[in-house]
Formats: structure tokens, C-alpha cells, sequence
């Protein structure tokens, strides 16, 4: 009876002694929180971090839009699906690099790194369009096979900014490491604040050029119907050259400015590409308005998905918002219905 009684103690023991350790460090962080007369902070809602994730979508979907609008251009005069454009992003991020952090650059500030990065976009853009694809186009070849070309630039201009660049990921020698604005339930940091902003300010410039200038005006003709705008007057050769240089200079503007907020790596534009074909598609083929708008509601998609699902997933969640719209409107958001036959 006695033994039995001292391992019911002994029972009652263990359970009181198990309880104080769980207890005890809890009760240990209340009172040194009382004790230094201090609250803990509480982390953020769920509708703060959605509407962060909101403001982090509409940055990502502004700098894939500065990315996607000439490839949609590209697409709209010549009807080819340029695989190497990805490519051109790449090209702008790293000759920033090289301006502004190598050694072997003349170590100039970010902002007339970026500027020289952007213009020589527009001279690998003429280049390649005189270069390559207007011989091509002389020569009658099928849309398939110049395709077929584009993935082999791919992979030419993806190796020589390897061999250039190296595998090593770097980032710009200014607004590096920047504290966050508070907006309210938000935060933003001045330098994706500043890249927003800009971007934002580069396609509403890129509207009022292709709505307001002969220019514009002789892109969406020759978009429209090739052989009118040629047979109207157009010089269809000129306007598909200015339309490889804004497509080269805007994509190695949307490179720096992605290598700014995120990393410069050799195959940056590559991992983007997927993502302005999905802007462009979703959007509407051929239409930069709708490039920019089809831009937007996927790098929004991506970033609110984080909400839920973990990062790796959100660009395929973004491809599954694409899927979706298509279904409901196969010829994109604002795209034009085509009749076939």
C-alpha cells in the first residue's frame, strides 16, 4: 500500500516538474518583458502583408512590362516570336555591372551606368535586326525557321555574357542596402520606390509615343497590316528597325532595373523570359497596351500567391492565371478576336 502510494507521488512529481519546464520560459519572457516595461510586438495581419505583396506585385509586374512591351512590338510588325529577348535584358544588367562595379569599368555612378546600358540595347537591337533577321526576311525564310534562329542567339548571346560576366552574382555599387519606408501598413525601400516610379514613367512615355508621334502612328500601321502601311507610303524597313531599337533599349532598361532590385546574374533574362511571354500572351499577342496590362496582373499573381503557397511556386502560379484567362478570352485581355479561314 505504501509503495503504491510513494509511485503516485512520484507520478504527480514528474507531471509538476514536466508542466514548470514547459511554463517556465514563457513566464520568463513575460517577465523580462515587464520587467523592462516593454510590449512585445505583434507581427503583421494577413491584410498587411497581402496589401505588401500587392505593392511587391505591382513593382515586379512594372519592371516584366518594361521587359515585354517590345517584345510584343517585335511581334506585332514581323510576327516573330524573338526567344533571344531575354537575352537583351541580360546584356543591359551586366554592361551596368561592368560600368559601374568592374574593375575594369570606369566606375561611373549607377544612374549614367544605366543610361549607357540602355543605349547600347538600342544598338544591339539595329544591330541584330540589320544583321540577321533583315537578311533573313530578304531571303523569304518561314517564321519556323527564324524561330528556330532565335533560340540559337539565345544560346550564342547567353554563352558570351557567360564567358564575360562569369558565374559569380554581383550587385551595383549604389542603393545596395537601404531602409524601408513605412507607408502606412507597408513598407518600400527608396530604391524600389525610385524603380517603380521610373517604370511606371517609361511605359506612360512608350504610350504617348506609340498614340501621339508619326512614328507611333507608322508602328501600329505597319502592326495592323503590313502590305496597307507599306503600300500608304511606309517605310517598313525604317519602322521595324526603330521598333528593334526601342524593344533592345527598353529591354536593357527593365535589366537594370531588375538586377537593381533583385541580383545581376548571367542568366537573368533567360529566368524572365517565361514570364514576359506570359505578359504578352495574357495581354493580348501584339498589342503593348495589352503587354503592359497582361505584365501587371502576372507579377501581381506571382507576388499575392506567397500569401498562400511557398515562394518557388508563385511563377507557376502566375502561368496558372494565364491559363485561366485564356480559356474565358483566348485572344488575351486586350487583344482582338481573329476569325481563322
Amino acid at each position: 500500500m505504501r509503495h503504491q502510494r510513494y509511485q503516485r507521488y512520484q507520478r504527480l512529481f514528474v507531471a509538476a516538474l514536466t508542466l514548470f519546464l514547459l511554463a517556465a520560459p514563457a513566464a520568463g519572457a513575460a517577465a523580462q518583458g515587464s520587467a523592462q516595461g516593454e510590449e512585445v510586438p505583434r507581427g503583421p495581419t494577413w491584410w498587411e502583408r497581402a496589401l505588401q505583396a500587392l505593392l511587391d506585385g505591382i513593382q515586379f509586374g512594372v519592371i516584366i512590362a518594361i521587359t515585354a512591351v517590345g517584345l510584343s512590338l517585335i511581334f506585332g510588325t514581323i510576327h516573330l516570336i524573338n526567344f533571344a529577348h531575354g537575352e537583351l535584358v541580360t546584356i543591359g544588367a551586366t554592361f551596368a555591372f561592368f560600368l559601374n562595379v568592374s574593375p575594369a569599368g570606369p566606375g561611373w555612378h549607377l544612374v549614367f551606368a544605366a543610361l549607357a546600358a540602355t543605349a547600347l540595347g538600342a544598338v544591339v537591337g539595329a544591330a541584330i535586326d540589320r544583321g540577321v533577321w533583315r537578311p533573313l526576311r530578304a531571303r523569304g525564310t518561314g517564321l519556323i525557321n527564324m524561330f528556330i534562329v532565335t533560340i540559337g542567339l539565345s544560346l550564342l548571346l547567353r554563352h558570351v555574357v557567360l564567358v564575360l560576366y562569369g558565374t559569380r552574382p554581383g550587385s551595383y555599387a549604389q542603393y545596395d542596402i537601404q531602409r524601408a519606408i513605412d507607408l502606412g501598413p507597408v513598407g518600400i525601400t527608396p530604391r524600389d520606390l525610385t524603380v517603380t516610379l521610373l517604370s511606371v514613367a517609361t511605359l506612360l512615355a512608350v504610350a504617348l509615343l506609340l498614340g501621339r508621334t508619326r512614328i507611333g502612328t507608322a508602328i501600329r500601321a505597319v502592326s495592323g497590316n503590313r502590305d496597307l502601311a507599306e503600300a500608304s507610303g511606309i517605310d517598313v524597313k525604317r519602322v521595324v528597325l526603330v521598333v528593334w531599337m526601342l524593344a533592345g533599349a527598353l529591354a536593357a532598361l527593365g535589366g537594370v532595373f531588375f538586377g537593381l532590385v533583385e541580383i545581376v546574374t548571367w542568366d537573368m533574362g533567360f529566368k524572365l523570359l517565361l514570364l514576359m511571354f506570359a505578359g504578352v500572351i495574357l495581354g493580348g499577342l501584339g498589342s503593348a497596351y495589352g503587354a503592359m496590362v497582361g505584365s501587371l496582373v502576372i507579377g501581381i499573381v506571382a507576388q499575392m500567391s506567397t500569401l498562400w503557397f511557398p515562394v518557388d511556386l508563385q511563377y507557376a502560379w502566375a502561368l496558372l492565371a494565364l491559363i485561366v484567362v485564356l480559356l474565358v478570352r483566348p485572344q488575351g485581355i486586350l487583344g482582338r478576336a481573329e476569325r481563322v479561314g
